[in-house]
């Protein structure tokens, strides 16, 4: 890779993790901040994207295209992703909620919309293992994320939709106890919030070992994929009276745009490799 593909490959690879670290360390910033910056990030990043695989995108070869392509639908999500750094995690109180409505409607369905590209992107990409030959690891991965991708729509349309709407009708009637409704519905989606994480970890460790076994990757990335993504899925199913350590923990690997690290670092990788392929045999 030349200089310029090292430096966007390295920033693209930190996007996540300081996006969370904004997040988390400031907490919600007014739109009028954010968005410029956001949107500036964006233009940035869209760029270091280009530089990464500009080589991939005019390939001949229509192979090494569709690589590239399948990389951008996991890619892209991403940039509109980074805009939680300005919103903060979501709101701990009713009043927050209410106040802050119509930035989680916009946030969850990002998510949402985001997790259907990623999906899209990754079937494509278990189309590509099994015309390579690799016969377990692709449909294991297909199977998790078919299960997956109905609960987690469902359960972005209540953090995005129900609680927003139960929120501001808590506060606007004054209610001071919860509905039981409202319990039971919270308690449900908190298995299902259990579920579908899980399912999106292991469908990211079945495409990292599938994409080792089609030899498109190396071992060690490959590993480090693996052991994170099943390390999630443990994390996102412990119970909730677990250790303080690992209630934290737990917390981090469920927020809903973290199990799409692993698939998001995949597709960089897979972007570089349809770039290198190509510039290496001119």
């Amino acid at each position: 890779m030349t200089n310029p593909q090292v430096l966007s490959r390295f920033y693209l690879t930190l996007v996540p993790f300081l996006a969370a670290a904004v997040a988390l360390a400031i907490g919600h910033s007014k739109p009028q901040l954010y968005l410029p910056i956001w949107l500036a990030h964006a233009l940035l990043m869209a760029f270091a994207v280009w530089r990464l695989g500009k080589n991939c995108f005019t390939n001949p070869d229509p192979f090494q295209r569709q690589l590239g392509r399948i990389a951008l639908l996991v890619i892209i999500p991403w940039i509109f992703f980074t805009v939680f750094a300005g919103m903060g995690p979501p709101p701990t109180s009713i009043p927050d909620w209410v106040q802050t409505a119509t930035e989680q409607q916009i946030r969850y369905a990002l998510l949402i919309a985001g997790g259907m590209s990623i999906t899209v992107g990754l079937t494509l990409l278990a189309n590509k293992l099994r015309q390579t030959g690799e016969t377990h690891y692709w449909l294991l991965g297909l199977l998790a994320l078919g299960i997956a991708l109905p609960l987690y729509i469902a359960n972005m349309a209540y953090w995005g939709s129900f609680l927003v709407e139960s929120f501001t009708n808590f506060s606007a009637a004054s209610v001071a106890k919860r509905p039981d409704w409202y319990l039971s519905m919270r308690a449900l989606f908190s298995w299902i919030s259990s579920v579908e994480v899980a399912l999106l970890y292991l469908a990211s460790a079945a495409f990292a070992i599938g994409l080792q076994a089609a030899g498109w990757f190396k071992t060690s990335p490959c590993r480090v994929y693996i052991l994170l993504s099943l390390v999630g899925a443990l994390l996102s199913v412990l119970p909730t009276f677990s250790m303080e350590p690992l209630v934290m923990a737990t917390y981090l690997v469920s927020i809903p745009a973290f199990p799409f690290i692993m698939p998001y670092l995949m597709a960089l990788n897979l972007l570089n490799l349809a770039n290198r392929d190509f510039t290496t045999t001119q």
